[in-house]
């Protein structure tokens, strides 16, 4: 069954689907049925053992090594981390990744605040202790005894610090104002949507050092880049409080261990709760390691999977960017006619081109929006008239463009 024919010589070109063909999608990881079913069995072909497909579905799969194709069009991760993915790669090639920012942020945000009421109270030393002495005769009376060996603090009217205040940043800041603790947070790249999804009582700090100064608890999101990797380090930590309590669930490298492990031994940092355990902070006893279980409840494979669907459908079938890593956001509502989608180089007078052929054919542009992101710029032209096969390759002559995709029949001129 042939899809999305795809000429090759030059800038990638994407003819549409014939009549009686499906985009097929491959699925490299287990993908939860809720994603699935947002690709019904009368558009899409989906499975792992689909060929020459037009979209991969991912999860921790690593495709650094992976040949693939020519007729790939996208990637969707169902997760937030794309580092199992080469994306210079794939923006070379025209191919748009997507990931599902915010899927699995109540997932991580229910774990953190688990998390933070154990770094709060001693309650795995004590765990394990009535563990250890489960056989013991008398153990009511050595309970009331023992106890107070556990005896922790309530984080009612503590400081939590926010470093980073995205999907999951905000959901923690919530949910620590509603547990009652003053919240600060620090993120110089607040989009408008979490800016309006934050409680008023959250209080704005003007440079993470403040962070690091006022917090009792201070709790990571960022992604890592070179920015942020081994941002808790000697010099940060030494700005923090006495006993402070550490909370990473966003990348196991934004610290540096060695520090850490430093001020876990002087008492700088009383714990150090992370979804990230290594050989040796697993071994330290002010460390509360959870084998990476931040997205992992049935609810956030869910949601992430159904988001990635959505987002290779629309893309397949409308050409609309929602979420994509590489390529800028751009969304028309459905076409009622035919439809253009153009990747190129974000150089000068790529749309000036564009429409130029566009005009040489006696095409009538309907709508038109253009986008680009850092070197990469797409188009979605709507267009009155009929998409002929010679100006798609005139299209695909210009200078920097990358792929030329129709999503509506070409019309042979």
């Amino acid at each position: 069954m042939e899809t999305g024919r795809c000429i090759t010589d030059g800038p990638r070109v994407f003819l549409p689907p014939l009549e009686d063909t499906l985009f097929k999608v491959r699925t490299l990881n287990k993908i939860s049925q809720a994603g699935l079913r947002e690709l019904p069995d009368d558009a899409f072909a989906v499975g792992d053992d689909v060929n020459e497909p037009d979209a991969l579905l991912v999860r921790s799969a690593d495709l650094h090594a992976m040949d693939f194709g020519d007729q790939l069009k996208a990637i969707a991760r169902a997760g937030a981390g794309v580092n199992n993915i080469p994306i210079d790669r794939c923006s070379d090639l025209g191919i748009v990744v997507f990931n599902t920012p915010g899927a699995n942020a109540n997932s991580v945000k229910e774990l953190l605040i688990a998390g933070l009421l154990f770094a709060s109270r001693d309650i795995q030393n004590g765990l394990q202790w009535v563990r250890e002495n489960a056989g013991a005769e008398g153990l009511e009376g050595m309970v009331e005894k023992e106890k107070k060996r556990f005896a922790g603090q309530e984080i009612m009217g503590k400081t939590l610090g926010v470093v980073g205040l995205g999907a999951i940043g905000v959901m923690v800041s919530n949910a620590a104002r509603a547990l009652g603790m003053r919240v600060i947070g620090f993120d110089p790249f607040i989009s408008v949507e979490s800016a309006w999804g934050l409680a008023r009582e959250v209080e704005r700090a003007p440079t993470i050092d403040d962070v690091f100064r006022q917090s009792d608890y201070i709790s990571l999101h960022v992604p890592l880049n070179e920015d942020t990797r081994g941002a808790i380090n000697t010099s940060s930590i030494a700005l923090m409080k006495q006993d402070v309590r550490l909370l990473n669930f966003a990348r196991g490298a934004l610290v540096d261990e060695t520090a850490v492990l430093e001020a876990l031994d002087s008492g700088q940092i009383g714990a150090y709760v992370t979804d990230f355990p290594t050989s040796a902070l697993a071994s330290h006893p002010h460390v509360l390691g959870v084998p990476h279980l931040g997205a992992s409840t049935a609810e956030a494979e869910e949601n992430c999977a159904a988001m990635a669907a959505r987002q290779i459908k629309a893309f397949l079938e409308d050409g609309v960017i929602r979420n994509s890593v590489n390529f800028p956001q751009c969304e028309l509502r459905a076409p009622d006619g035919q439809r253009i989608l153009i990747a190129n180089k974000n150089i000068p007078n790529m749309v000036g081109q564009i429409t130029a052929i566009l005009a040489k054919h006696s095409i009538n542009i309907a709508d038109l929006l253009n986008r680009h992101r850092g070197d990469l710029a797409y188009n979605i032209i709507d267009i009155e008239g009929n998409v002929s096969q010679d100006m798609v390759d005139q299209l695909k002559t210009i200078e920097g463009v990358i792929f030329v995709r129709t999503v509506h029949p070409v019309v042979n001129s």
